[in-house]
């Protein structure tokens, strides 16, 4: 996709346009679209606080931000953040990024879903955090406005019943390991979608450790 949206340029560089290629072939389309307001929400937040940030890193970041619920990680057993993170690791060391560009996007996709802790941190992790928020949870209203809104939407509709359906999406990715939900939002949404999920509780692990005491 070339020109902008809601003000903001969609970047086009050789490693931009083959990252929004991955994404659109390996993601449903609710993902991709989902991806692509996070990158928006997060850019015009960023210009609204007037951090200095990267918008191609930001680009890809958000592209790739949930590449770990997507079919190829079906069988896997680690948490979907980390195998997000691993792939724009890859993806990005590919195209000769700096070293601190790849570790700054591998911890913002890691700590996507650990909500609260994301705003004290470098401006790429708060933003990805902040774009998420925006477009799953409505925070940050008051920095995009509804005009702003409605012109991201017209460029990437949520659609019908879109609160349901990421819910689901978001479940279809971590039904085969729920024991990586733990310490997470995502065991709310097992806790939710599968009959069969059992969350872990963190005073059970200590009180059932092999501790003596």
């Amino acid at each position: 996709m070339n020109g902008s949206v809601a003000g903001v340029p969609i970047p086009g560089s050789a490693m931009a346009r083959a990252a929004a290629e991955f994404a659109i072939t390996a993601a449903p389309q609710i993902l991709y679209r989902h991806s692509m307001r996070v990158f928006l929400f997060a850019a015009l937040i960023g210009q609204r606080r007037e951090l200095a940030y990267d918008l191609e890193l930001l680009y890809v970041t958000a592209l790739f931000h949930d590449i770990g619920l997507t079919e190829p990680y079906r069988n896997s057993q680690r948490r979907f953040e980390v195998d997000g993170a691993d792939a724009v690791h890859s993806f990005l060391s590919g195209y000769g990024a700096l070293g601190d560009d790849i570790a700054e996007a591998w911890r913002a996709i890691a700590l996507h879903t650990t909500f609260g802790i994301q705003a004290g941190m470098p401006p790429l992790t708060a933003l990805i955090a902040a774009g998420v928020e925006t477009d799953l949870l409505g925070l940050h209203f008051d920095e995009v406005d509804r005009t702003t809104r409605d012109s991201v939407l017209s460029a990437f509709p949520r659609g019908t019943g879109f609160k349901g359906l990421i819910i689901e999406a978001l479940a279809q990715g971590m039904k085969h390991r729920p024991a990586t939900t733990f310490g997470t939002v995502n065991a709310d949404v097992l806790d939710r979608c599968d009959p069969d999920y059992r969350r872990k509780n963190f005073c059970g692990l200590i009180l059932g450790s092999a501790w003596d005491d």
